[in-house]
């Protein structure tokens, strides 16, 4: 077993807006399509009662590392 300890990344999104709100299909083909990629949804709210903010993490992997540190 190994000592290292796991590094995560996040990802944050906001959906809907003060005039048309959060759509239940926006958000679900959003999770979905995270969950695709690898992205396990960790917190869901609603700040405003309108809109949704999806928090979202998944491991950092050395690709994504490079991938952060390029200009």
């Amino acid at each position: 077993m190994s000592d290292q300890t796991i590094q995560w990344e996040y990802r944050v999104l906001t959906i809907g807006n003060d005039f048309t709100g959060a759509k239940d299909e926006q958000i679900e083909q959003t999770l979905n399509d995270w969950g695709l990629e690898g992205w396990e949804a960790i917190n869901v709210y609603a700040p405003t009662g309108h809109k949704v903010t999806l928090v979202a993490k998944k491991p950092l992997t050395a690709a994504s590392r490079r991938l952060r540190t390029m200009p």
